[in-house]
């Protein structure tokens, strides 16, 4: 339950370890009527959305300094079919370059390669410039003093994701899927969590299973739990599933349940 609203096409965590012991083959092959789908939604809304999308510039121009589209690298579809079990393949890379930035300290930059092919996902800027200069990757927190005044307002409903339509468009991303995480922290929650990596069996989205269950990731422990409910998507997803998840994402925009 998300703010207590019931949804009807959530599971519960006891249900995905029922699951586990279910088939664990590769995710399915691409569903040309999902990309369909996604290609003409997401046209669609740039159009009928770009006056939404020039105020949210223009607000974010006049608010503070810097870009309005914030661009940042992150880690998507693995296109390998063969991996180890537990998702630490060996990779071969793709010839791609990660900012030396993204990675922590002693990773080799190819092991986040072999998660998934990286690309740059684009937000509307809702935190100062340089936000993570003097911290490096950080998750964001409640209270967070980096986060701008349009900010604010753009991440709890949400807004500051809708230039990722741009991505649907693109191919890099889907509309509904796990949400697409940043190469550094790929690699350290792997560390942690090991079946982290098979979020990256299906092709990342703008919203997902878990993000209409929980807010944004803050720490290991929010993290697998929501990794339950994308692993069960990457299972069990279906047309008819993506269309719930976009109605109770629509419920939660309304409602002002984004992040912090």
């Amino acid at each position: 339950m998300w703010g207590g609203a019931p949804l009807s096409m959530m599971i519960l965590p006891s249900e995905y370890a029922a699951s586990k012991t279910r088939s664990r083959g590769p995710s399915a092959q691409p569903n040309p009527l999902k990309r369909a789908i996604d290609i003409v939604l997401s046209s669609s809304a740039l159009i009928a959305l770009s006056p939404v999308l020039a105020a949210v510039a223009l607000a974010i121009k006049l608010d503070s300094k810097g870009p309005v589209i914030y661009a940042q690298e992150r880690v998507g579809l693995n296109r390998r079919r063969s991996r180890s079990q537990n998702g630490n393949g060996n990779g071969n890379g793709n010839g791609q370059n990660h900012h030396e930035h993204e990675m922590p300290a002693g990773w080799d930059r190819r092991e986040a390669d072999c998660y998934g092919r990286p690309f740059k996902i684009y937000k509307f800027r809702s935190m100062v410039t340089d936000a993570e200069r003097n911290t490096g990757p950080v998750w964001a927190s409640a209270s967070d003093s980096r986060v701008t005044r349009v900010g604010k307002l753009l991440r709890k409903s949400r807004l500051d994701e809708f230039p990722q339509l741009w991505n649907v468009l693109r191919g890099d991303m889907s509309l509904v899927g796990p949400r697409p995480e940043r190469p550094t922290f790929v690699v350290s929650l792997t560390k942690e969590i090991p079946d982290y990596p098979r979020r990256c069996e299906a092709l990342p989205g703008i919203t997902g299973l878990a993000q209409v269950k929980w807010r944004y990731d803050t720490s290991v422990e929010t993290v697998s739990r929501k990794l339950q409910y994308d692993l069960y998507y990457v299972r069990h997803s279906r047309l008819l599933m993506d269309l719930k998840i976009m109605a109770a994402t629509v419920k939660v925009m309304a409602r002002g349940e984004g992040a912090h």
